[in-house]
């Protein structure tokens, strides 16, 4: 009967090590992914002087202006990020959503584009910028149709590599590249309509 007794205890303090080393691995192995999210969660803070977001972008850097880049600038680029890249585009184009400008091996440590960013194929920073869905290298502002506003989305991303791609590269070719790099990013909204 104590033998029965004794088994019994032993038994139920094994079930109860057991447990607690369960709920332990798990616990940690959770924290583990929390932290991997919100290191891809971690977002930059992307604005413009020339606009704020979700306002109208001035003329001056549509096809009805002078059709330049506007001023850009960041914060919260976390540590590790060794490159930064920037696409711009419309997804209320008619056809699908438009480039606008493809921007990468921008240096991580850089934190803001100026205003009218030379439309070659290397900047002075070392970046160098791709094609856009005008068929040209750099920046092409805003030129939707007339009719409804449409909005123009600017979005900055921390990579944990400098992808060397050559220049000229699409938006496409950039995305396929940035893909599991990607540390941070962040986002500016402006929108344009034609009168």
């Amino acid at each position: 009967m104590l033998r029965n007794r004794y088994n019994i205890e032993l038994l139920l303090r094994c079930v109860s090590l057991a447990l607690a080393f369960l709920i332990v691995a798990c616990s940690s192995k959770e924290n583990r992914g929390t932290a991997r999210e919100e290191k891809i969660a971690m977002t930059i803070q992307l604005t413009s002087s020339a606009f704020a977001e979700g306002q109208p972008i001035p003329t001056k850097y549509t096809c009805d202006g002078e059709d330049i880049s506007p001023p850009l600038k960041w914060s919260s680029i976390p540590q590790g990020a060794k490159s930064l890249a920037l696409i711009c585009d419309d997804p209320d184009a008619p056809v699908g959503t438009w480039v606008h400008w493809v921007l990468y091996d921008l240096p991580a440590t850089v934190t803001e584009l100026p205003e009218r960013v030379p439309a070659t194929e290397t900047i002075s920073t070392g970046a160098n910028q791709g094609v856009n869905d005008f068929k040209r290298i750099g920046y092409g502002g805003p030129c939707p149709p007339r009719g409804n506003p449409h909005r123009y989305f600017f979005k900055l991303y921390a990579l944990d590599v400098v992808l060397q791609l050559k220049a000229k590269a699409t938006k496409k070719d950039l995305v396929r590249a940035m893909e599991g790099h990607i540390l941070a990013e962040g986002q500016l909204m402006g929108t344009y309509k034609r009168k």
